[in-house]
């Protein structure tokens, strides 16, 4: 370490070594700022700092009345993306083979397309879409934030409307009426979740997000798309692609 790194560095350094090479296995204590600053002879704020830096990276974990703890590595459940329109079937296949109960909510309304939903969904900026909020549970702890964008056309929409049911995604409906789905586009990244999201989904800090935008296309044009917030340290994506014969 540099010597003109700052100080609290060396004390990340060496409590992130321990961690890794198994020195401190999941859920050992770690010290407090004060067994810290003395068995490091550094400062309370460097410190404060290395413990901030440790939960940032997701290695530790800390709780209200007893200190840190390292973090358990959680066990990454599959979720299989399919080319089916029917995501709640694949969804609730994917929580059962880990052993979870799947539940999900949601809630549509009638809303303004912004302008990159407009743009996915080849319309202009701001015009009429159905956009469904839903929260997909398993064992009743939220694991996926799921918002959805229809054409108005294509949606079912009577007013603003929630459940805990199946809702019919606008793609498994026009399939059903004889338009099927004959284009899905699938893009990933990795992000930083807004505060919303976390509170939402009970994040640990320093947990990162995978974020789904898909968007599904009938009789050649689109009727859906949908941006899916998932947390990156409990779930893999898991795809197949098909090969011409």
């Amino acid at each position: 370490m540099a010597n003109s790194d700052p100080v609290y560095l060396r004390v990340v350094e060496d409590l992130r070594r321990q961690i890794v090479d198994g020195t401190l296995p999941p859920g050992a204590p770690i010290p407090s700022r004060h067994q810290i600053t003395r068995k490091y002879s550094v400062g309370e704020t460097a410190a404060r700092h290395a413990l901030r830096v440790l939960a940032q990276e997701g290695l530790i974990i800390g709780r209200v009345g007893s200190g840190h703890r390292v973090r358990e590595q959680p066990t990454l459940i599959p979720l299989h993306r399919s080319r089916l329109p029917d995501q709640l079937a694949c969804f609730a296949s994917d929580m059962q083979s880990g052993g979870l109960h799947p539940t999900w909510t949601w809630r549509s309304e009638l809303a303004e397309a912004p302008p990159e939903i407009a743009q996915r969904l080849r319309i202009g900026q701001w015009s009429p879409v159905i956009r469904i909020r839903s929260v997909f549970r398993g064992d009743g702890r939220p694991v996926q934030l799921v918002t959805s964008y229809e054409l108005v056309e294509f949606g079912q929409h009577q007013g603003p409307e929630e459940g805990s049911s199946e809702r019919r995604s606008a793609a498994a409906r026009t399939t059903a009426n004889g338009s099927p789905v004959t284009e899905i586009n699938e893009t990933v990244h990795v992000r930083v979740p807004q505060p919303t999201e976390s509170d939402l989904l009970e994040l640990p800090s320093g947990v990162q997000v995978l974020h789904v935008e898909r968007t599904y296309w009938a009789a050649g044009r689109p009727v859906e798309t949908s941006d899916a917030v998932i947390p990156g340290d409990s779930f893999r994506l898991v795809y197949g692609i098909p090969v011409p014969l």
